[in-house]
């Protein structure tokens, strides 16, 4: 630490000799005229003779990586968000009181350069520098460049520096970006239309989750960062916006984890005059269409395990897998004792007072859902954990719901969706009844989503799939920190200085 304020004191001595030299060391514009990736692409495989023949100069800009002293010759690297290349500065060769004022520059900085393209002997593309310019000054030191920055806290908390040290991470992040625009293109070909609905919400709905709450001043009244955005997209539906979706930002008050953040970014979307049969036939050309087109494959390798994402996949009601992928014993399909003492035995944490549709789930959770690597489909939901999905019409116990799960993660969760208002206000009823305080989510009913139904919704399915677990995935990130850009974290310790 006490290294690391030499250096950030020695780093401000020499800004004030910059700017002491009349020298302004964080300058308003700089244009370059192109960035990093062409040079190399267009000049890499050239051999170093024809080079004496290109005249063309280039104008490149970036942060200053490596910098080697020999005499009156400076050797370094600069890297933009494109790539890295290298430099080559002579005394001799640059107006007076640039090559000192280019020794003054310290790793981090960023300059400007320009000149014309070489190789040396080692067969480096080179940028030989006939002007060059300081942009702004850096001070503090970057990670020690042999290691990389490897302390998790560290780059989870600086994603910056994370960013600059770690090739692989920004890699990570473009990848995000460009799932998600394969998402876009592929909803978009199949006509749906991107909406936006509030954040804030007079009351939290479309999933069970505690909320965080906030307050509004001038309306005077309590308000809930989003749980889901499900009942205003369904609104939609309702109002003749046939295909929707948005890709959100949601909130649940709930544990941190590996799979969990505060906040995350789910992608919902909702169909009329179609069921949970077509969500599965959607997302199985879906899912495979975007690796392909982001990946070039539909194989990928994820904590250890090779999967395929080419349709088809496995499919199982909850009850078939619960006997034929968990093995557990049939009785407890029919008998709300028998899968309460089967929980028991698996000693998953019980109040005592659950239904018999959440001892199942809850065993489901337990043994099942570690199994299920390959892409996998599990139907046909207990009604009592469902309350926005539809009764299926030959067993009204169950609704016409699916999850699906990849590499024992659950990736999006879909449903037949439930438009009799008389059965909704029913459902909320009892999801209302059972929940014991407001800390499991539930606080009232929403009447205006009652209200709009009253009015007609088509026969609808909705789905909904969390981006961050999915990105994890083709990333083969294990941790959903690696792929949010800065995941919540505990309160810095220690004071900044």
């Amino acid at each position: 630490m006490d290294e690391t304020k030499d250096l950030i004191s020695q780093r401000r001595e020499k800004l004030k000799e910059l700017k002491e030299a009349g020298v302004n060391p964080y300058i308003n514009r700089f244009k370059g005229t192109q960035t990093i990736r062409p040079i190399l692409e267009k000049y890499s495989g050239l051999e170093s003779e024809k080079f004496e023949t290109i005249t063309e100069r280039f104008t490149v800009a970036g942060r200053l990586m490596t910098k080697r002293k020999h005499g009156k010759v400076v050797f370094c690297h600069i890297k933009d968000f494109t790539g890295k290349i290298q430099i080559y500065i002579r005394k001799d060769q640059v107006e007076a009181g640039l090559f000192e004022l280019f020794l003054k520059c310290d790793i981090g900085d960023f300059i400007g350069v320009t000149g014309r393209v070489f190789k040396t002997k080692t067969e480096e593309l080179t940028i030989w520098a006939e002007d060059f310019k300081l942009l702004s000054k850096s001070l503090r030191p970057l990670p020690e460049k042999w290691h990389g920055l490897k302390d998790i806290e560290t780059r989870y908390r600086q994603r910056y520096l994370d960013l600059i040290a770690n090739e692989e991470v920004k890699e990570v992040f473009v990848l995000r970006s460009r799932i998600i625009e394969s998402i876009r293109n592929f909803l978009k070909k199949m006509e749906f239309l991107e909406v936006e609905t509030p954040m804030m919400q007079p009351l939290p709905g479309g999933a069970a989750a505690k909320p965080f709450v906030t307050y509004h001043n001038t309306l005077d009244m309590t308000l809930y960062l989003r749980i889901a955005p499900e009942l205003y997209l369904k609104r939609l539906i309702i109002g003749g916006l046939e295909r929707v979706y948005e890709i959100n930002r949601s909130f649940r008050n709930e544990g941190i984890s590996t799979a969990h953040n505060p906040e995350f970014t789910m992608l919902e979307f909702y169909m009329a005059y179609a069921d949970y049969h077509d969500l599965i036939e959607l997302t199985e050309k879906m899912i495979p269409e975007v690796a392909t087109e982001v990946l070039g494959t539909t194989r990928i390798h994820f904590d250890g395990q090779d999967i395929e994402l080419a349709a088809p996949w496995k499919k199982y009601t909850l009850k078939e897998s619960l006997i034929e992928v968990g093995n557990a014993d049939e009785k407890i399909l029919g008998d709300k004792e028998e899968a309460g003492q089967f929980a028991r035995k698996l000693e998953i944490p019980l109040a005592g007072d659950e239904s018999h549709g959440k001892l199942l789930n809850e065993i489901f959770e337990r043994i099942v859902e570690p199994k299920l690597i390959q892409p996998t489909f599990i139907t046909d939901y207990p009604i009592e954990i469902s309350p926005l999905a539809k009764k299926k019409e030959d067993d009204p116990g169950l609704v016409e719901r699916f999850e699906f799960f990849i590499a024992a993660k659950e990736i999006g969760n879909a449903y037949t969706e439930l438009n009799d208002p008389m059965d909704q206000e029913a459902r909320f009823q009892e999801q209302l009844k059972a929940s014991k305080s407001e800390e499991e989510g539930m606080v009232s009913i929403d009447k205006d989503y009652i209200r709009a139904l009253e009015f007609g919704m088509p026969p609808t399915a909705g789905e909904g799939i969390g981006i961050d677990r999915l990105v994890m995935l083709l990333t083969g990130s294990p941790s959903i920190r690696d792929v949010i850009l800065f995941p919540q974290l505990k309160k810095e310790e220690e004071e900044l200085s």
